[in-house]
């Protein structure tokens, strides 16, 4: 593994994030059933990253790529939702959002990158 990954720092660093808002979410505010929905989606996106860096084959790169993608816009709904349910400030959320949008479209375009080659 290179020790400079771009997705894999954005993508950890989003986790932590995530993290920190399914605590105030779970605990604070007792919203239990969107913040495990966002805390499951948005930590996959790491995760799924992180497998895919120690992929087998391109084959098996794409695959964990792409669902690292359908999480990061899986989270991108749980954010709106929770935004719309009045959980968090907007601003917040509007934050959280463009991160998830910059995952999408890195990830996207890794996929895009790695079809091309197969």
């Amino acid at each position: 593994m290179k020790d400079n990954n771009l997705i894999a720092e954005k993508s950890f660093d989003f986790a932590v994030k995530a993290v920190d808002l399914y605590k105030v979410l779970r605990f604070k505010q007792k919203e239990f059933v969107m913040s495990t929905q966002f805390l499951r989606s948005s930590t996959s996106v790491a995760a799924n990253v992180e497998e895919a860096i120690g992929a087998q084959s391109k084959r098996d790169f794409l695959h964990k790529i792409s669902i690292a993608y359908k999480e990061a816009r899986e989270t991108k709904l749980w954010i709106r939702l929770i935004k719309h349910a009045n959980f968090i400030a907007p601003s917040e959320a509007d934050q959280l959002l463009s991160e998830a949008e910059e995952l999408c479209k890195i990830l996207g375009k890794i996929q895009l990158t790695i079809k091309e080659r197969l």
